[in-house]
């Protein structure tokens, strides 16, 4: 559902051990940060590195780097997805934070801040076609928060995956038609939901899978929109909807 949709180069780091396979993400790959407009006609790329073969070949990167570039948008867009996430819950009583049967396991002993509201859920799945194949994967699922008076979460009721998507300069390369949103978000927000299920379909569908896979039952996604297409530090919501995993399975 995913793979066929990406752009960008990507891999996965495989380990045997015994009669188990081990499936991870490489430290620092492309599924560490979140891409920008992937799935457009014509997507945001880096600068070209220089050619290995001509050693007189410098490298096209300008002295101050674009903030339209590939990595300079998939870095703002992660760091958006996270303050959005971390600022759209309420990790204090009433309602009490709940606590999983397992600790974080990226949260070592050495560490002093307190941790950001996040919860990991290990779901096993049957992968075999007959009954005599035993061939089961254990996946480490995310979520981010839960709906109060919706049921247990523990059990996984109630939970909720929280993204968020970014405006991106209608004027840039790899823009893919996107609108203003200061002035469409209002007015046509369809066609601004439109292009951006058409620019970012790879983008949509992992974070739909990934809520189906921790089984969330809804998702909510804020639409963050820039006051001044130079300024990339200053960000400020619009507005966030709220999608049940039937409704984003259909669409994304």
């Amino acid at each position: 559902m995913c793979a066929p949709r990406s752009v960008y180069p990507w891999d996965i780091v495989i380990v045997r051990e015994g009669d188990s396979l081990f499936f991870d993400k490489r430290d620092g790959g492309p599924f560490d940060t979140v891409t920008v407009n992937e799935n457009a006609a014509d997507p945001p790329q880096d600068p070209a590195p220089p050619n290995p073969n001509n050693p007189n070949e410098k490298a096209a990167v300008p002295e101050t780097a674009s903030i339209n570039t590939a990595t300079s948008l998939s870095l703002e867009a992660t760091y958006i997805n996270q303050n959005f996430g971390f600022q759209s819950v309420i990790e204090t009583a009433p309602p009490a934070p709940v606590d999983y049967a397992h600790a974080n396991p990226f949260y070592g002993p050495e560490e002093t801040e307190p941790l950001a509201s996040c919860g990991y859920r290990y779901r096993l799945f049957d992968l075999g076609i007959t009954e005599d194949e035993d061939i089961k994967i254990c996946v480490r699922t995310e979520v981010d928060a839960y709906v109060p008076g919706q049921g247990n979460p523990r059990d996984g009721q109630g939970l909720v995956t929280i993204r968020a998507l970014n405006e991106f300069d209608p004027r840039a390369q790899g823009a893919g038609g996107a609108p203003d949103w200061r002035s469409k978000l209002d007015s046509q927000r369809g066609a601004v939901v439109a292009t951006e299920m058409k620019n970012n379909s790879c983008k949509l569908a992992k974070w739909t899978v990934q809520s189906v896979l921790a089984g969330a039952e809804l998702m909510k996604i804020g639409y963050v929109y820039y006051t001044f297409f130079n300024i990339r530090s200053l960000h400020f919501l619009h507005r966030v909807s709220q999608l049940s995993l039937f409704i984003a399975l259909f669409n994304f």
